[in-house]
């Protein structure tokens, strides 16, 4: 059997997966909570540092504020998993609030929720990178002046895994998120140990910036809420499962809901386990270390556990883009189906996942990570304003839908969404007031700006089918002269080719040089005579030695002469080397000419290849 060729594409995706397995690319509940949870689960890293930020500003008092906040994301996280549980199970095709929105309350508040979720992907993607290379340079503080250039190394990482398919995605992703659960567990269940003996102590640590940055403030309910607002990143993910309900196996929605149970349960567990030890060492919240390894170094000490849960925090927070990367792509393919998003996005690629989108996906959040420095509590105050927006069309969105079908215990599941939709209404409230100046007024702006994005494509798009409709369409006319001009910037065989070609078009035919060097104009014309065939060549003078420009001048005028129904093809001739690197070396006239013609009415453009032997 004969070898096939080195093909770096293959190396880097794998080779194309045929449609008909497509049932076969399906996951697991243990692999999709890999794949789906990883950014709900990895939150848990930096919500309640998060809440730690705004409450040291009114200083200790502000502080013993932690567990009551902590219960209260806790108690909506449980509002929002038992709302998208319904969801899951009334919408078992997928496509989460997009497609609940849009079917209930318009085609508006759709596109209002998917712009939301596809700003919060892409945020997701940039934060938990950021968070990620956050926890390497708390234990590596070297590394500090790199954070830009890891993360964008870690986005191209994930990118590629993500092109190869959900299935090997899942597989590479599984177990560092089952490391990570394990470690948490490890902690909580060691910290607490400690906590019950007397042995837990407060962990020491720099005096920060905000404690020496001034006077302290007040604890008012706007620091309060303010407070609130940033523990509730800890939400951000939970949609995901409903958005990726057919790349589960079948039963997919009972496997789906049941996946969501899991995630809310472990979410809780983490993120409230987390909150008590950080109150009982006294955790402060830094720009140099973050809270989770302050916690690690004083329930393991500086030895191996504490490298252990770095570690593996660093791993799950710089995978858990992941989920982003297996639900983006999803989104934008539904989207671009319904004509809002350019078509390219809703095609699958030959491993059976949406490649433009994961492609769109890494290039929009390794821009967006340049763009802020990679520092994870510039990128936060963006984060949640968008994803509680989605989350509040979305419930809404059932109560619609409960409210129009009437079924068995419609009451009671309007009574769960209509309470999820209040619930998560007032967040995006508060989130959006308390930290509009942080960043979310970036968001606030963003979101419409993205919906007229969707709008304006769809408009294209009806427009372009509107032309290209064959209602009312008589017979075209018929074409009463054909002219065809070739543009030769020499006489070789290529050339040659190119004007047989174009005598089999049409008797009228005319070769076209520029003249930018008079003595080359001479051979041109000598050597023309001889193989020309008996076409008429014009030679168009240059004086500022341009070749484009006396083309389209020629072609002018051959539009102000020519009647409505005449037709003008220009063939282009060209040689093509057989090895790629060879087109670079030589004059790429001919691609130019293309690109400034493509867009010219009434001429039609033609490339004429001469492939050389190579």
């Amino acid at each position: 059997m004969a070898s096939r060729p080195f093909n770096l594409r293959r190396l880097i995706i794998g080779d194309p997966i045929e449609t008909a397995m497509a049932k076969h690319e399906r996951i697991t509940k243990v692999k999709a909570l890999a794949v789906f949870s990883s950014d709900a689960l990895s939150s848990v890293a930096y919500a309640t540092e998060e809440i730690l930020f705004v409450l040291i500003l009114a200083g200790t008092v502000g502080m013993q504020l932690l567990l009551p906040i902590a219960l209260a994301i806790v108690f909506l996280l449980f509002i929002v998993g038992t709302s998208y549980y319904q969801t899951i199970h009334a919408y078992p095709s997928g496509g989460g609030a997009y497609i609940v929105s849009k079917e209930n309350l318009g085609i508006l508040p759709g596109l209002t929720a998917g712009g939301a979720l596809m700003i919060g992907y892409i945020l997701t993607v940039t934060v938990s990178i950021a968070a990620g290379v956050g926890a390497m340079y708390s234990a590596i503080p070297a590394l500090l002046p790199y954070r830009v250039i890891i993360g964008i190394f870690a986005i191209l990482l994930i990118t590629m895994i993500n092109m190869r398919g959900i299935k090997e995605s899942a597989t590479v992703f599984a177990l560092p998120t089952y490391v990570f659960i394990t470690t948490i567990v490890a902690l909580l269940v060691f910290g607490i140990f400690k906590m019950a003996t007397g042995t837990l102590l407060p962990v020491e640590v720099a005096k920060t910036e905000h404690l020496s940055a001034g006077p302290l403030q007040a604890l008012t309910l706007f620091l309060i809420l303010r407070a609130f607002s940033a523990g509730c990143t800890a939400l951000t993910g939970v949609e995901a499962i409903s958005n990726g309900i057919p790349a589960f196996k079948p039963p997919e929605s009972d496997n789906a809901g049941k996946t969501l149970i899991g995630m809310i349960v472990i979410l809780s567990t983490m993120f409230l386990g987390i909150s008590v030890l950080a109150n009982a060492i006294h955790a402060v919240p830094t720009h140099t270390e973050t809270v989770l390894s302050q916690i690690g170094r004083s329930v393991f000490g500086p030895g191996l556990g504490y490298a252990i849960t770095q570690g593996a925090t660093a791993l799950i927070l710089i995978l858990a883009a992941n989920t982003a990367f297996a639900d983006f792509p999803r989104l934008a393919s539904l989207i671009a189906k319904d004509g809002y998003l350019p078509r390219q996005l809703a095609s699958l690629g030959d491993r059976l996942v949406f490649s433009n989108g994961i492609i769109a996906l890494g290039v929009l959040s390794a821009i967006l990570l340049v763009m802020f420095g990679g520092d994870t509590h510039r990128l936060l105050p963006l984060y949640a304003a968008g994803v509680f927006l989605s989350f509040t069309l979305s419930q809404a969105g059932m109560v619609v839908r409960w409210w129009r079908l009437r079924g068995p215990g419609w009451q009671r599941s309007i009574a769960i969404n209509g309470f999820g939709a209040f619930a998560t209404g007032v967040v995006t409230a508060v989130v959006t007031i308390t930290r509009f100046t942080q960043g979310a007024w970036i968001v606030t702006l963003l979101i419409p700006l993205v919906v007229w994005f969707f709008i304006s494509i769809h408009r294209h798009y009806q427009k372009v089918a509107n032309q290209l409709s064959l209602d009312a369409f008589g017979a075209p006319a018929s074409i009463r002269r054909h002219r065809v001009i070739v543009p030769i910037g020499g006489v070789h065989r290529g050339v040659v080719h190119a004007i047989h070609y174009a005598r089999s078009l049409s008797s009228d035919v005319t070769a076209i040089y520029v003249d930018v060097d008079p003595s080359q104009t001479e051979k041109i014309i000598e050597k023309w005579q001889r193989w020309g065939d008996g076409i008429r060549l014009e030679i168009l003078p240059s004086p500022y030695r341009s070749v484009i420009n006396p083309i389209h001048e020629y072609l002018d005028h051959l539009d102000r002469e020519r009647q409505p129904h005449d037709m003008i093809t220009v063939v282009l001739p060209q040689f093509v080397s057989n090895a790629w690197w060879g087109n670079l070396l030589h004059n790429q006239t001919a691609l130019v000419l293309r690109l400034s013609l493509i867009f010219r009415r009434g001429t039609v453009v033609t490339d004429m290849p001469y492939r050389l032997k190579e």
